[in-house]
């Protein structure tokens, strides 16, 4: 029997209960949704009686539901899926199997969750979805699982992951990452946290955004992008350091200078990658800021990408 069918039927037998003046419970919230207690869901083994399940949603019997999950009508959770306290899904979502959802997560309608990868070496290995907690997951968002590279597609805590953008398999999204809307991002792809992609933009497979990187919108990112700077034009080049965002994060106005005179030595006194490394070994204090930097520079699969020109990474000061 089809999906589709399976769901005419539960309607029928919904409409069939309540004209027999069924004992479905109606939610406090006061939005007029009729829900069913999980115990009537049979063959379960979630023992909690509380949660907010609409009754034309399928749970699969081996899905693992935390306290407090509320599930809008038509959403499908199937087999080998954990679902944290707190959580709500919408209506005609599909979580699919090894999804492993945290607590108070939003995932708006449309949304596709730990679908199969992309990838023609995919040969159904058991791997996993992770969402951190307090992640939004809006329209139509589509993320897929892990392969053997990573066993694992990974989301961090507090992103807010915009409408249609798609996440390819084994990729690692940090904590507090924004992906605007239409953001499409390929197979093995690294984001640091805090780092934000503009709508519609398109990264490369295997390619790295550093910590507190913003990437500008409709933006093609092919090499990889350091911690801490803004990243636009076309071809994608280097635009400056992060200061607004960073100032946001509560970085002081000497770390962001400290940052700036970084950026400096590798775009503006024409070294070469490894002579601006060595100088900044060299010549600048030990630093978090100068380690996290010089480190992903080094460990750069694609190369990191280029100045646009002498006077577009000439920055003030920051004040």
């Amino acid at each position: 029997m089809s999906y589709f069918s399976r769901l005419i039927n539960i309607k029928r037998q919904s409409i069939h209960k309540q004209n027999l003046g069924d004992n479905h419970q109606q939610n406090p919230t006061g939005d007029g949704m009729s829900v069913t207690p999980m115990s009537e869901y049979p063959g379960t083994t979630l023992k909690n009686v509380n949660k907010m399940i609409h009754p034309h949603t399928y749970i699969h019997p081996n899905a693992k539901l935390a306290t407090n999950v509320k599930i809008d009508p038509f959403t499908v959770i199937h087999q080998n899926v954990e679902i944290g306290e707190g959580t709500w899904i919408g209506s005609n979502v599909t979580i699919m199997e090894g999804a492993r959802i945290g607590k108070n997560c939003r995932i708006f309608p449309g949304a596709v969750i730990s679908a199969m990868p992309q990838d023609l070496k995919f040969e159904g290995e058991e791997t996993l979805t992770e969402i951190g907690d307090n992640t939004t997951i809006r329209e139509f968002v589509t993320i897929h699982r892990g392969t053997k590279d990573r066993w694992k597609t990974k989301v961090g805590k507090n992103c807010m992951i915009m409408a249609y953008s798609h996440i390819a398999h084994d990729c690692i999204i940090g904590s507090n990452v924004i992906l605007s809307n239409n953001s499409q991002v390929a197979g093995h792809v690294i984001l640091g946290d805090w780092a934000i992609l503009g709508g519609m933009c398109a990264v490369h497979q295997f390619t790295k955004v550093g910590q507190h990187a913003f990437v500008s919108g409709g933006s093609l990112v092919g090499k990889d992008i350091p911690p801490y700077i803004k990243a636009g034009r076309q071809p994608l080049s280097y635009a400056g350091v992060n200061s607004v965002g960073l100032k946001r994060r509560g970085f002081t106005i000497d770390k962001i200078n400290h940052i700036l005179d970084i950026y400096r030595v590798i775009y503006n006194k024409g070294f070469n990658t490894s002579q601006a490394l060595e100088y900044l070994e060299e010549e600048f204090s030990a630093s978090d800021e100068r380690d996290e930097i010089v480190t992903f520079i080094r460990e750069s699969g694609r190369g990191i990408i280029k100045r646009y020109s002498k006077n577009s990474v000439d920055e003030d000061i920051a004040d």
